[in-house]
C-alpha cells in the first residue's frame, strides 16, 4: 500500500470534510485510549484483548494520521520523513 492509496481510500470513507487541530486530537485521543484499555487488562475489558483488536488500534492510528495530516494542510509523505529524520537523530 502506497501512501497517496491509502488517502484515497480514507476519503472514501470519510469524505473531503477537514478536521481541525482540536478534532483530530480527540480522535487520537479515543485511539489511545482503547490502546490503554488492552494495557490496562482490566477483568471487564479482557474478552475485547486479543491480537486482532491491537492490530486493529494500531491500525486506526496509522491509517487516520495520513488522512489527518491532510485535513491540516500537511503532506503525509513529508511529515513521515520528518519523524524518520528525527528518530533517526535521537537514535544518535
Amino acid at each position: 500500500m502506497k501512501i497517496n492509496e491509502l488517502l484515497k481510500q480514507s476519503r472514501k470513507i470519510w469524505g473531503k470534510q477537514k478536521l481541525s487541530v482540536s478534532q483530530v486530537i480527540i480522535r487520537m485521543g479515543k485511539v489511545f485510549g482503547d490502546i490503554c484499555r488492552w494495557e490496562r487488562n482490566a477483568k471487564k475489558d479482557k474478552i475485547k484483548h486479543t491480537d486482532d483488536e491491537l492490530k486493529k488500534e494500531l491500525g486506526n492510528i496509522i491509517f487516520s494520521t495520513i488522512r489527518w495530516c491532510d485535513d491540516l494542510g500537511y503532506d503525509p509523505e513529508e511529515c513521515i520523513r520528518y519523524a524518520i529524520d528525527c528518530q533517526k537523530k535521537f537514535k544518535k
